[in-house]
């Protein structure tokens, strides 16, 4: 009697239902936001903090009245310096605000003028004020200068700087506005677009300085770049002299391209020194 035969073991073959599993390409959408969320914390936030913070460890802001008042201007006296002179300086400003912004000012002397003339813009009153400090001075610090321009080529320019401060269009009482302008650095602002030959642009820490009654999309102010903004508080920029400049809500953030470095709210320009003069007759340019 033959033994039977064991039936063949079958292999189990796989199953294909036609249906895959496709991972998503991009993450979900909330990630994104939460991506730019952090991005805006770190970029524009946290130098505002640590500015602020490195103010208190300081021992907080000074009272405005509370400044050195024997400090005395570099600069000699009108009669003693002949030439043309046209110079723009910035200084911070008082109480928790200088952790922000820088407040700016104008000081021009035509060729053989006895006196200097400074211009500042003030937060009440008339807005526009003649020789409010020394022309160098700002509560009893030294304005960093960022321009000054000297001899024949002030003399061709002052007309226009002039024309500018006079036709300024907010300088009446009530015209002023702290945030986002029009104030100090609006005016300012105002007066270098009416020398765009001067190639100089206030500090990122201006705050008010791209303020304009509407939105705007044009030329930069040195005319060398491009320029997309919403009165001053959201805005793009992207030139040889204003460099990559991204504004949000008056803070700004960017690269310098002229003198390389990066841009940081409440710090300003951070990097290479800024090629500017300093306001004492011997390094003037």
């Amino acid at each position: 009697m033959s033994q039977a035969r064991p039936l063949p073991r079958l292999r189990r073959e796989p199953t294909y239902t036609g249906i895959t599993m496709n991972t998503p390409a991009t993450p979900p959408r909330r990630h994104r936001r939460k991506r730019l969320m952090l991005a805006f914390l770190i970029i524009f936030l946290l130098p505002v903090f640590a500015g602020a913070g490195a103010l208190a460890v300081r021992g907080g802001p000074t009272h405005w009245s509370d400044w050195d008042r024997t400090v005395v201007s570099h600069l000699p006296p009108a009669v003693e310096h002949p030439q043309a002179r046209i110079m723009v300086m910035s200084g911070r400003t008082r109480g928790w605000k200088g952790v922000l912004a820088v407040h700016s000012w104008v000081v021009i002397k035509g060729e053989n003028e006895r006196n200097w003339r400074r211009y500042d813009v003030a937060g009440w009153g008339n807005p526009v004020r003649l020789n409010w400090w020394p022309p160098d001075l700002w509560f009893g610090e030294y304005g960093r200068v960022i321009v000054d321009i000297q001899g024949p080529r002030a003399q061709a320019l002052i007309p226009r700087v002039d024309a500018a401060i006079r036709s300024y269009q907010y300088a009446n009482a009530g015209d002023y506005r702290i945030w986002p302008g029009p104030n100090s650095n609006t005016f300012v602002a105002a007066v270098l677009r009416s020398i765009p030959e001067a190639a100089a642009i206030l500090p990122p820490n201006a705050v008010g300085r791209d303020f304009r009654p509407w939105p705007y999309l044009g030329w930069t102010d040195s005319g060398t770049g491009v320029e997309a903004s919403l009165w001053g508080v959201l805005g793009v920029k992207l030139g040889w002299v204003e460099g990559v400049e991204i504004n949000v809500l008056g803070l700004v953030a960017g690269l310098d391209l002229r003198d390389p470095g990066i841009k940081l709210p409440a710090f300003g320009h951070i990097g290479w020194p800024h090629e500017t003069a300093t306001a004492s007759p011997q390094g003037a340019r």
